[in-house]
């Protein structure tokens, strides 16, 4: 008994010590999962996550008015918007506006003024060069609505006092074909400038014809590939993977060449007796879709072949022992199996095309250009950051929002990918 109640004794500790070691080794499993993870994790984070973050926070900011004229941004703020301004303001403005102008930074501020006023650029630039050194009769405001009625509008202040916060939703509301009217209040933009949502939807239409088409084209092949002997189906799926050895540039400007009026494949529709003219198949929706789902096809084979390999044929001749007729064996068994790789390839190809660029600006025409082409626009030609990345930001975000419905009713574990 005594014996027995000293080694209960001894294990406790004993135990005690082991949990110990036990915590410890687990603690340092757990660091060095970490440590060989972090290169990843630093990696998202510098070029994908800081980069959508900044993105976004540009679709939102507003700083050139704060730059360039302070004081007028601090004073204006305390502007309630119910008549003109105080004649504080109009003096701080005025003055900002003669030291601006005279060190060449005024056309920042204006630049940014006339994204939500056409002609405010010319209304700032000309009150500038036209304003005395002293006002008359003691009061700037007299002396700037004397220059251009438009001072004593409180719509025309009312822009600078939206352009004086730190942030803005001017760009957002662009890129949705709203703006603020002269009394602050959010409505549509006129029908002869809405454009930005026919754009959204041509974009994702095209993302969706694409994306099926590629499916009607991908899914027999990736069938075929995976009933083949695994030596026949890896060369064969080596001649899937050989336009990613080619840059998409040259791919695209090779189906130019192909679909010119002069090119071969109207020639051959032609010596064939098919067409008497040449087809305009190129500089339109036509070419578009053609290029692209050329480019995007091996992006809907990949999943499919891999979830459709790992289908063992047996289902299928048990279906027809059974008494299945072929179609309804494959309807029934098949099918539902490689739905995984289906909703993989489809959102995979969908994602991608949406996203185009190179393609549609060389392949289509001016009515068939992407949300992508004026992301560019307003990237490389107006230099315009605020409505680049609001254009960008709205794609992000309906594509999440798309995601979130697939997930909802497909089933986000079902997305398979190898």
């Amino acid at each position: 008994m005594a014996l027995g109640q000293a080694a209960l004794t001894l294990a406790a500790p004993e135990r005690a010590a082991l949990r110990r070691r036990l915590r410890r080794t687990e603690r340092l499993r757990r660091l060095e999962a970490l440590l060989l993870l972090l290169p990843l994790l630093l990696f998202l984070l510098v070029f994908f996550l800081l980069p959508i973050a900044g993105m976004l926070w540009r679709s939102v900011d507003n700083p050139e008015l704060r730059q360039v004229m302070p004081r007028t941004a601090d004073v204006i703020a305390t502007w309630q918007g119910e008549g003109l301004p105080s004649e504080q303001v109009f003096a701080t403005f005025a003055d900002e506006l003669r030291a601006t102008y005279e060190a060449r930074t005024l056309a920042v501020a204006a630049k940014r003024l006339a994204y939500e006023v056409s002609g405010f650029r010319s209304l700032m630039m000309s009150t500038a060069r036209k304003l005395p050194d002293e006002p008359a009769g003691g009061s700037w405001r007299d002396t700037l609505i004397e220059l251009d009625p438009r001072w004593g509008e409180v719509g025309t202040w009312a822009v600078v006092r939206r352009a004086a916060a730190p942030w803005t939703p001017i760009y957002l509301l662009a890129a949705l074909d709203r703006q603020f009217d002269a009394g602050g209040e959010i409505v549509p933009v006129r029908a002869d400038q809405a454009i930005y949502l026919d754009i959204f939807l041509r974009t994702f239409w095209i993302g969706f014809v694409v994306t099926a088409c590629c499916l009607l084209l991908g899914y027999p092949l990736a069938f075929k590939l995976a009933a083949l002997p695994v030596r026949i189906a890896n060369v064969l799926l080596i001649l899937v993977l050989l336009p990613f050895w080619t840059s998409l540039l040259v791919r695209t400007g090779a189906w130019v060449v192909l679909l010119q009026r002069e090119g071969p494949i109207n020639d051959a529709l032609q010596a064939l007796g098919l067409t008497e003219q040449p087809l305009q198949l190129v500089y339109n929706r036509l070419g578009v879709y053609i290029a692209m789902i050329h480019i995007l096809l091996p992006f809907m084979v990949l999943p499919l072949y891999s979830v459709m390999r790992a289908i063992p044929p047996e289902y299928m001749r048990a279906a027809a022992s059974l008494g299945a007729h072929p179609l309804r064996a494959f309807v029934r068994v098949y099918l539902p199996l490689s739905m995984p790789g289906i909703a993989a390839g489809c959102l995979l190809v969908f994602i991608l095309a949406i996203g185009y660029y190179i393609t549609p600006a060389l392949v289509g025409g001016a009515n068939d250009q992407m949300v992508s082409y004026y992301v560019a626009f307003f990237t490389n030609q107006t230099v315009n950051w605020g409505m680049a990345s609001a254009l960008g930001s709205v794609l992000l975000i309906v594509t999440l929002l798309l995601f979130a419905l697939y997930a909802r009713l497909v089933g986000i574990d079902r997305l398979k990918l190898n």
